[in-house]
């Protein structure tokens, strides 16, 4: 069989590993857009922070036989009746089944003078969203002062904590009243923009920029109320939206997103579509864990090792950690509807809520230094019944059944808590991987893939390499 993946980013390099895991003798043929081999875009912030080096957020994904990686090529039409692929520079490939992986792209707003007439940003304006816009970034940034980052939401915040953490001033311009408003409810928003304002960043809410002025040493924003504000550069954070044309253009159902069914087959049922450009369920894609298990899927459905596999959605849990932040949100958090359990600690940058429905945890926010945090988290993932004390599993008190996060030994974390998010990793799973031969935190990753999404459970890892150590266990 021949497949063919478009995109060779987080979820089309992803669907190439789990394929050719599955079927060696498969003929696969990728193309990436990029000129650069897949990587984590979610490590582009420490690399724009120093803390990574390129070779860091680099996917390490196999390859061998019957898989033709071809970088830099752009694929510019799908015939559906021929089932052949064209590329940018006329190549025709044909495939039996067909993959679009091709993800989303920087929303730039229609903001004057943001965008140049040829279609380029100015010499002193950034998107964020590649590898490209990232080296692009740290060329502006180097020897800057100050920076300016347009949206407050993930992304945004994402890029200034980079900044950031390079010693420049940086001011977050977010046309809403609080901060990632799609996860954090307003008093949420302000304990974070506290927090924000304690790494120097600096928060300007429901601030609207008109207009854009780049000079060739400066850049300088012009807001609705008439303020403005400069500054070295600025960094352009506004969201993503699907890269959706290809398929447009080839007369497959798209409607924010190119629509799927259960099998992520799209209207055509020789073509599959996976990661941010896929619409399942009403629902556009836009984090990892999602993502790679659409390539799961995928991957069993072409390769018949499960014809009849489905995806089924699972609650994410949406991550934010840097330096002095840690934030976890999950589920309806912005959600006032059920029983509203809160705490607030706005001087230690500390904010919880609960909101519970049915005797079941609907969605939480979980800002700051929260030792509850992982126990909310198991009873979020596990859909578990809640304990008869909320207002003390708020403040770290764990009920019967239910683990403390933070406790002295791995020992007492149930085999089946999630430990990696994004691959659905469990402690067993990290178990079992020890017990046929992994002996360090760096084998476990290798061996169960935790750790390589978000990064954020890194240190669970190792304090369960470091357990498994001690107590010997083979």
């Amino acid at each position: 069989m021949r497949l063919v993946v478009i995109g060779y980013g987080m979820a089309g390099a992803r669907l190439v590993s789990e394929v050719h895991g599955r079927d060696p003798d498969i003929e696969i043929t990728v193309l990436g857009a990029e000129p650069h081999r897949a990587y984590n875009r979610i490590l582009l912030s420490n690399l724009i922070a120093g803390r990574s080096a390129e070779a860091d957020v680099h996917l390490v994904e196999p390859a061998g036989r019957g898989v033709a990686v071809q970088l830099d090529t752009a694929a510019v039409g799908i015939d559906r009746d021929a089932r052949v692929v064209t590329t940018a520079a006329g190549q025709a490939i044909g495939y039996d089944r067909l993959v679009l992986a091709t993800g989303s792209q920087a929303v730039l707003p229609p903001i004057k003078g943001l965008v140049c007439d040829d279609g380029s940003l100015p010499d002193r304006v950034a998107a964020f969203r590649t590898l490209d816009d990232g080296r692009r970034i740290l060329a502006l940034a180097d020897g800057a002062d100050t920076a300016l980052v347009l949206g407050g939401g993930l992304l945004g915040l994402e890029a200034a904590r980079g900044l950031a953490g390079r010693g420049l001033a940086v001011t977050v311009v977010h046309a809403v009243g609080h901060l990632m408003e799609r996860q954090l409810d307003p008093p949420a928003g302000a304990v974070l923009a506290t927090t924000l304002g304690r790494l120097g960043i600096a928060v300007e809410l429901d601030a609207a920029a008109v207009a854009v002025e780049a000079g060739e040493d400066r850049v300088e924003a012009r807001l609705a109320d008439g303020r403005r504000l400069s500054a070295d550069l600025l960094v352009v954070a506004c969201g993503v939206r699907p890269v959706t044309d290809l398929a447009e253009a080839a007369g497959l159902t798209v409607d924010r997103g190119i629509t799927v069914d259960d099998r992520l087959r799209t209207s055509d049922r020789a073509i599959f579509a996976i990661g941010d450009c896929a619409q399942h369920a009403g629902v556009v894609g836009g984090l990892v864990a999602p993502a790679w298990d659409q390539a799961r899927v995928v991957a069993d459905v072409v390769t018949g090792v499960r014809p009849l596999a489905r995806y089924a959605a699972r609650p994410v849990v949406t991550r934010l950690k840097a330096t002095g932040i840690d934030l976890a949100t999950m589920g309806e958090a912005t959600s006032d509807d059920g029983e509203v359990v809160t705490f607030a600690d706005p001087a230690r940058g500390t904010y919880a809520k609960l909101l519970v429905r049915a005797d079941r945890l609907a969605g939480a926010i979980m800002l700051g230094d929260n030792p509850a945090v992982g126990t909310v988290i198991q009873l979020f993932d596990r859909g578990g019944r809640m304990p008869g004390d909320v207002r003390g599993l708020l403040l770290g008190r764990a009920g019967p059944g239910l683990e403390r996060s933070g406790e002295a030994s791995p020992a007492l974390i149930p085999d089946t808590a999630v430990i990696c998010q994004c691959n659905t990793v469990t402690k067993g799973a990290l178990v079992r991987c020890w017990q046929a031969g992994a002996r360090c935190a760096a084998d476990l990753v290798a061996g169960t893939r935790a750790g390589t999404g978000c990064g954020t459970c890194r240190d669970a890892v190792d304090g369960i390499a470091g357990w498994l150590q001690k107590e010997g266990t083979a």
